[in-house]
């Protein structure tokens, strides 16, 4: 599977190490020049210094052939525009995006991102069944 990750930092970063470790193609857009020197010293020439949600970087990734972009900068405009290139500019059959504010997360969907991932969302969910549990606990249940 050839994915492209765009935004080096932390999330960007474990994550196409994690990738890169069960044998998928990779490739790590990252906006600053100096993260991207690091990531390449980590990863590899994997790593393309660019602006991920600018059509003419993106043309030179390879993303024609991507099956798939994750978008996981700290920045929900960035992140959507990337996504929306690659869905609609190079036909991308999946896209994933991290989204920063929970409030966005329909407006990724209504806009053609195939899963927007909020953090906030993944935590509450997975507290969730704790609480109701220990709610039950508690009432008598």
């Amino acid at each position: 599977m050839y994915v492209i990750v765009i935004g080096g930092g932390n999330v960007g970063y474990y994550f196409s190490r994690h990738l890169l470790e069960r044998g998928d193609e990779v490739t790590v857009v990252e906006k600053n020049p100096a993260r991207a020197e690091w990531l390449e010293s980590q990863l590899g020439s994997v790593v393309m210094s660019g602006d991920g949600d600018e059509m003419a970087f993106l043309k030179t990734t390879g993303i024609e052939r991507a099956d798939a972009v994750v978008a996981v900068t700290g920045d929900d405009e960035d992140n959507l525009v990337a996504l929306q290139l690659a869905k609609r500019a190079f036909n991308v059959p999946l896209t994933i995006a991290r989204v920063n504010n929970p409030a966005n997360v329909a407006i990724f969907k209504a806009l053609g991102v195939d899963q927007a991932v909020s953090a906030t969302e993944v935590l509450l969910g997975a507290l969730e069944p704790t609480v109701t549990a220990e709610e039950g606990v508690r009432e008598g249940r």
